[in-house]
This record gives C-alpha cells, sequence and structure tokens, in this order.
C-alpha cells in the first residue's frame, strides 16, 4: 500500500505540472493574439520570432517532463531562427513544428486540467475504497494505482503531439548526413595527408639513403672491401628500419592486430605498450560474431588516441577502458586519471576521432573537467 501510495503521489505531481503548464498555456494564447495582431500591422512582426522561440522553450519543458517520466526521449526538428527579420518570421511561419507547437499548446489546455481532475477524484475515491480494501481485508490497492495511469496517458498525448513530422525528422536526418559526411572528408583528408607525411618523411627517406649505400658499396666493393661491407652493415640497418617505418604506416591504416587478434586483444595490446596502468574490461565483445571492420578500426583508434592522450598530456598514471556489445552497437569507455582540461581543438586528436566516429554514424561523449578526470564514451552502431 505504501509503494502504491507514493507512486500515486509522484503521477499526481507530474500531473500537477502539467496543469501548471496547462495554465501557462492559456495565458500564452493571450500573447499569441497580440503577436499575430502586430504581426499584421507590420511594424511589429519582430515579436513573432521571439514567440514561437518561448513557444519552443515551452514544448521543450514538456518533452524533457515526458522524457523524464517515460524514459524515452521526443526529439527535436525545429528550423533554426536566423538571418534578417523577414528570413526569422518565415522560418517560424514556414517550420511544421511551429504548427504542431500550436496544436499540442491547444489540446494541452484541456487534457492538462482533466486529467488533473480526474486524479483527485480518483484520490479521493482510492483513499476511501483503498483503505478499507487493504486494512479491513489485507489485499493491495485497487484504486490508486489508476493515478499512474492518467500520468501515462498525460505522456502519452503529449509525446504524440510533440514528436515532429516525419518530413522535420527527414530534413533534420539529411543535415546531420550532410555534417558527418564533410566530416569524414575532412578526417580522410587528414588521414592521407598523415600517411603522406609519414611515407616521405620515414620510410621514403631510409629508402633513398639504403639506395645510395648500396651504390656506394658497389663502387668501393673491388678497391676497398672493409668499407663495401661496412656500407651494406649500414643498408641493411636502413633497410630494417624502412621495414618497420612501413609496418607503422600500415597499423595506422588498418592495424593487422585487429585481424590477428580481435578487438579485445588488440586493445590488450594497446594497453599494455601504454605506458599507463590499464584496466581493460570487455563484455561479450570476444564472444560471437564480430563487429564489422570499419567498427573495430574506430573502437581501437578510439582507445589508442585516448591512452595517447592520457599518456602525454593528462600526466595520468593509470586508466580503464571498456569494450561492450550492445543490441545493435558496440560501446567504448575509456577514463584516465589526470589533470582534465582536454579541448577538442587543442591538439589532443579528439577532433579527428568525433570525426571517425560520426562518420559510422556514432555518438562520442567527452567529459574533462580541470583537475580531472577525463572520460570519453563512444557508441558505434553495427549489426553483430
Amino acid at each position: 500500500m505504501r509503494e502504491t501510495v507514493r507512486g500515486a503521489a509522484r503521477a499526481t505531481g507530474q500531473l500537477g505540472v502539467a496543469a501548471g503548464l496547462a495554465l501557462v498555456s492559456y495565458l500564452f494564447i493571450g500573447l499569441l493574439l497580440f503577436t499575430a495582431a502586430v504581426t499584421l500591422l507590420v511594424v511589429g512582426a519582430g515579436v513573432l520570432p521571439e514567440t514561437v522561440l518561448l513557444l519552443r522553450r515551452m514544448a521543450g519543458f514538456k518533452r524533457r517532463r515526458v522524457a523524464a517520466w517515460t524514459g524515452r526521449e521526443i526529439p527535436e526538428a525545429y528550423v533554426p531562427l536566423t538571418g534578417t527579420l523577414t528570413e526569422r518570421v518565415h522560418a517560424a511561419v514556414s517550420d511544421p513544428c511551429t504548427w504542431r507547437d500550436l496544436r499540442w499548446l491547444a489540446v494541452h489546455f484541456l487534457y492538462g486540467w482533466v486529467l488533473l481532475y480526474v486524479s483527485l477524484a480518483v484520490w479521493a475515491f482510492g483513499l476511501l475504497v483503498d483503505g478499507v480494501w487493504c486494512g479491513l481485508l489485507g489485499r493491495r490497492a485497487v484504486v490508486l494505482p489508476l493515478v499512474a495511469r492518467l500520468a501515462d496517458l498525460d505522456a502519452s498525448w503529449s509525446g504524440a503531439l510533440l514528436a515532429p513530422p516525419a518530413s522535420a525528422r527527414l530534413t533534420d536526418r539529411i543535415e546531420q548526413l550532410t555534417a558527418t559526411r564533410a566530416g569524414a572528408v575532412a578526417a580522410h583528408g587528414a588521414e592521407l595527408r598523415r600517411i603522406e607525411r609519414d611515407l616521405h618523411d620515414g620510410a621514403q627517406a631510409r629508402l633513398v639513403s639504403l639506395s645510395m649505400r648500396i651504390g656506394l658499396a658497389k663502387r668501393a666493393y673491388d678497391r676497398d672491401p672493409a668499407a663495401a661491407r661496412k656500407l651494406m652493415d649500414d643498408a641493411q640497418d636502413q633497410a630494417e628500419e624502412a621495414l618497420a617505418e612501413l609496418r607503422h604506416v600500415v597499423r595506422g591504416i588498418h592495424p593487422p592486430i585487429l585481424t590477428d587478434r580481435g578487438l579485445a586483444g588488440a586493445v590488450r595490446a594497446l594497453a599494455a605498450g601504454s605506458g599507463l596502468d590499464v584496466t581493460v574490461r570487455e563484455d561479450g565483445v570476444a564472444d560471437g560474431p564480430r563487429a564489422p571492420a570499419a567498427v573495430e578500426a574506430a573502437a581501437y583508434f578510439v582507445v589508442a588516441e585516448a591512452l595517447t592522450n592520457a599518456a602525454k598530456h593528462s600526466g595520468a598514471d593509470r586508466a580503464t577502458v571498456e569494450l561492450a556489445r550492445l543490441q545493435g552497437g558496440l560501446r567504448v569507455f575509456v577514463r584516465d586519471e589526470g589533470r582534465g582540461g582536454a579541448r577538442q581543438s587543442g591538439g589532443s586528436g579528439l577532433l579527428g576521432m568525433r570525426r571517425r566516429v560520426a562518420a559510422l554514424d556514432g555518438t562520442t561523449e567527452v567529459s574533462s573537467p580541470v583537475g580531472g578526470p577525463t572520460v570519453i564514451e563512444v557508441e558505434l552502431p553495427c549489426v553483430w
């Protein structure tokens, strides 16, 4: 009974906030009428975008309340109100989400109060019936749980009314894909420049030196065999160094260790060679089918970049890496106990990491307050 009363009280609080928002909706209707009047007079057209922004804040507050109650986020797909006054007015009027918010405002004014009144009636009836039912018969409450159903109904109606139309979601998705495509192109260009620089400054320079030493050794072979042998020894060293440089470049493109040992094994190897005390945990990644190669490579480079940053910049001596198989995705979590303060534009490689993850339609969350710790959490969608 006590748990039921607490649940009903929480639901009543949710409905009370909804009723309060309904009262604000009633007052907002007057503001809308004023805005419409001054907009028709042209001189007051600047009020329209500001009123729409206020409407968006009200709708956003309700979205957050619904998300807190149901655990499901309601996306937003508003057209930005930027540019000249004419452009802002046109965007406010032509945005389909504006009209959906207005529809929600009008309808919510009605059901917000109705559901609260019904919940109060349920309380009055429930305290009488459930009190007798539980006190005399020792049974569970049967009336008060209806209050939670009323809160569910409010959340369901509001979620349906505030959800953006399919056309707006499609537009938002196109803009998102355009941005991630641009980021992927930029990341690809940066990767090509890095490979070219590594080949030019590393392997290519060593191969040129190797060729020169072999040529000198050939000319010295007949007149000074000892000098020629020394030059050949140097050439062999140059060849081995060139091979090491080429292996480094290949690892930067797609680490062979991923193919040989899988993501979990490759990450453990990274941890062992990072110079930090790294704890690696994996949940289901080493079991069952593997993620696609592109997803494994992105996850590997996230861990590599995070551990490199931790070792070079954060002053950390220990870190934690977690890999988890999700339903429809892969989660990568890296935490170091350093000084924090990592910035995306600070040369730490975070921008390239974000672009690499965004190119696969993944998400990146970075938390690095001054004083630490630095936490990087990445989710990559994939089909297992």
